[in-house]
Parts: C-alpha cells; structure tokens; sequence
C-alpha cells in the first residue's frame, strides 16, 4: 500500500506541475479572446441565472444547474484551499488565484456552451451532455470521451465523495467528540435522501443550500474585515505587491519567490473554480435553456462567485489577520483560517464549522451527478448525429446512486491518504480529454458566440 500510495504521490505532482498549470491558464486565457472576452456580459449572466427558460429543452432550471455546479464547486479549497496557498507562496498568492477566476470565466463559459450544443436526450426522458458528448459528437473521438468518463467516475468516488465524507467525520469527531461511523452514517442517509431522487431532487436542495451557505460565510468574512478594518487597505496592497516582490511581506515570507506565490495561488485557483476540469458543463447540460449561449453566460458566473469574490475574500480575510495579529502562526492555512474566524466573539469557531461542513455536504451531491452521468454515458450507444440516444435506461443510475452512498460510509472511516492521491491524479486526467474538446471545438464556440452573444439574440431559441 505504501508503495501505491508513493507512486500516486508522484504522478500527482507531476500532472498537477507547470505544464497543467501552464496548459489550463493558456485556456483560459486563449478562450478569453477567442470569444470576445465573454466576460464583459457577467451582469447579462447573472440576470439570465435568476429567470427560467420554462420551455425549453432540459431536466433543471438554469439556476438549478448553477447551483448543483457551485455545489460541487464551493468546498472546503475555498477555506483551506486558499491559506494554504498563502502559507505556501504568501500574502501575492491570493492575487494569481483571483487572477485565474477573472480568465477561467471564459473557459467555463465555453464548457458550458459546448454541454448544451452537443447534449442528447435519452430514452429515460432526462437529459445528458458534458465534454464526453462534445468528444464523440463534435470530434468523433469516442475513445477520448469513454477515457474522460472513466476518469470522472473514478475521480467522483474520490474527491466528491469518500474524502468530503472523511472531513466531515474528521471534524465533527474533533469538535464535537461524535464517533466517526456515526457522522458516517448520517451523511450517508442525509446524502441519500437527496441523491436517490435524481438530479432534479439534487438541484432543489441546492438552489436552496449553496445561496445560504455562501452567503452565511461571507457575512462571516465581511465581519472579520469590519473587525480588522484598519489592515483591510494594507493587506490589498500587500496582495498586490508580494505577487510580484514577496520578499515585500517580510517575516517567514522572505524565502517566498515570485513563482512560488504563481505556482500555489494559480493552482489554488484552478483547481478551486474548476474551470477546464470538464465537471460542471456535465450538469450545465441539463438546463432547461433556449439556446446554449444562454447557459453559458450562466455557467461562467460560478467561476466569478466561487474564485472572484469568495476566495478574494478569503485572501483579504487571511492576509489582513496576519497584519493585525502578528503573533499567529501562518505557516499551517487550516490553522491560519481557524485562528482568523476564532476572532469573532463566540460565533467565530462555530460558523467556520457549519460552513466546512455544509461545503463538503453540497460537494457530494454535486459531484454524485457528475459520477452518474460519466456512467450514463458509457451506457449509451447510438448514432453520434442524433439529438437522442434509445438505450439509456437508468439501470447504471440506480447501481451507481446506491454504490456511491456505501462509499459515503466507508469513506467517513477509513484512512485516505491514497484515495486523496488518486483523487488528484484523476482530477488533472479528467482536464487534459476536455481541454482538447475545448480548444479544437473553439472555433465552433466562437461562431455560437457571435451569432447569440455578440449578434443580440440571446433570446431566441435555437
């Protein structure tokens, strides 16, 4: 085991290395003005998340595949994800990090159009789509799309699913003293009660979760800065600086480097928002939208809620906590954040807690979606033309809603260390089949993009 688990040690950090790295912020920024920079109409897309496309094809509202993405995408990185960075690369990091959610916006914005213009319906009567779909439809290349499928499978029993169960058992059973397998067993009943109900039942629950929990930590976040006012200035400006000299943060910042504040705050960020990971176009298929242009100014604003405002926040809430309490310790990020909160009187700890805790939650139902749709589509066999397949039955759903609740439990009880490293590496292989779909599919992006977007006729069906 231990030799399996150093080999997963090294493969994720190769695949998670400067080529990744490099490889998606090219994307992103390629993307960015291939398309015109989409990012110019992010209030357009956030009006459009609050309306609903009533008849038009889908499973969901546009707000509810919003929300089943945010789900999965808003977790606990955006805590500890995001101190870690800065304990790592210092206070600049968190400059990269939002510089990766302004251009990953394009990129999620072209996921998303791809997911609805190669999407099919099934024999189910639900509907599928995601970078599998745009790889064997757009590019007829179905042996790209069945790899990218097996990698989000696998990737959904591992990030979205046995480690998130893991940290809540962890920090339920450190807080409040619960024996792990019984937080296990509720998790797993809580999580069943959403999941079996399908994508539909998923999307419910997190249109009204993840507006709450967003919204309860940063009025968290914005407390601290209240609290913390007169360093609120001053640890912009030391964002900005040290992102570009971290010798400027001084104390155990000196040996920091411009590239190591690049390196972990670029990669914090996307692995954060997602962007080019190919997991949030798979539910942005299943809105209900009149034309795919639509859905994809709606996608493109998760990467801006969960990169552009709640890891800045973060950022702006660690770094100004450093400036006014110089004695804490910022060397380990889960400490560094604990200590932050704990600064608000009695309620500090607590609602760092709840939001740890409801983040991982909503990751597992989003990413449940995610897993059961790489399954659907290796079911699925038809004419790669056709806007319908006949033989997704929703006998693989049922197996695999059923599978990924045990594994909730064992999850929560378990050591992981090599399921976290496994996870990694099938994240960074889920990226690479759905990067090729995006960059070769560009051009078809591009022309979807100036048709709708730019030729004024978002309200058209297409």
């Amino acid at each position: 085991m231990d030799a399996i688990n150093d080999f997963f040690v090294v493969l994720s950090s190769f695949l998670w290395g400067w080529p990744m790295i490099v490889l998606l912020l090219g994307t992103h920024v390629f993307l960015t003005f291939r398309l015109g920079i989409p990012q110019r109409r992010l209030l357009t897309g956030i009006r459009l998340s609050a309306k609903k496309d009533p008849g038009a094809e889908g499973d969901v509202s546009q707000f509810g595949a919003l929300a089943t993405a945010l789900a999965a995408t808003i977790g606990t990185g955006n805590i500890v994800g995001v101190a870690t960075a800065v304990a790592l690369g210092g206070p600049g990091a968190v400059l990269w990090c939002w510089m990766t959610g302004i251009f990953g916006m394009a990129t999620k914005y072209a996921e998303g159009l791809l997911a609805v213009k190669y999407r099919v319906k099934g024999s189910d009567g639900h509907t599928y789509g995601g970078p599998m779909y745009a790889l064997e439809r757009g590019l007829n290349m179905k042996w790209l799309a069945v790899l990218f499928a097996v990698f989000t499978a696998l990737a959904s029993f591992g990030i979205g699913c046995t480690v998130q169960a893991n940290s809540i058992a962890l920090l339920a059973n450190e807080t409040f003293g619960l024996p792990m397998w019984t937080v296990g067993l509720a998790v797993s009943l809580l999580a069943a009660a959403v999941i079996l109900g399908g994508v539909k039942s998923i999307a419910r629950v997190c249109t009204v979760l993840v507006p709450f929990m967003a919204v309860l930590y940063v009025v968290g976040c914005i407390v601290i800065l209240v609290m913390n006012g007169s360093y609120v200035w001053p640890a912009v400006e030391l964002i900005v600086v040290s992102a570009f000299n971290p010798s400027a943060a001084g104390g155990g910042f000196v040996g920091a480097t411009v590239m190591m504040a690049m390196r972990f705050g670029i990669a914090r960020g996307l692995f954060s928002n997602e962007s080019g990971m190919g997991s949030a176009p798979i539910v942005a298929a299943a809105a209900q939208t009149r034309n795919p242009v639509r859905q994809a100014l709606v996608s493109s604003t998760g990467t801006f809620w969960d990169t552009v405002i709640i890891c800045a926040l973060t950022g702006i809430v660690l770094v100004s906590s450093i400036l006014a309490y110089p004695d804490i310790s910022y060397s380990d990020g889960a400490a560094l954040t604990k200590v932050a909160f704990s600064k608000i009187p009695y309620i500090g700890a607590p609602l760092l807690t709840f939001g740890i805790l409801t983040f991982a939650f909503s990751t597992i139902l989003g990413w449940s979606y995610y897993g059961e749709s790489a399954v659907n589509y290796l079911e699925v066999k038809g004419d790669k033309e056709a806007k319908e397949v006949k033989e997704i039955t929703g006998d693989h759903s049922r197996f695999y809603r059923i599978l990924y609740i045990v594994a909730l439990f064992f999850g929560s009880i378990i050591s992981l260390d090599v399921i976290w490293n496994i996870a990694d590496c099938m994240n960074a292989l889920m990226a690479i089949p759905n990067l090729v779909a995006l960059l070769l599919l560009s051009g078809v992006a591009a022309r979807e993009t100036k048709e709708y977007l730019w030729g004024n006729r978002l309200d058209e069906t297409a």
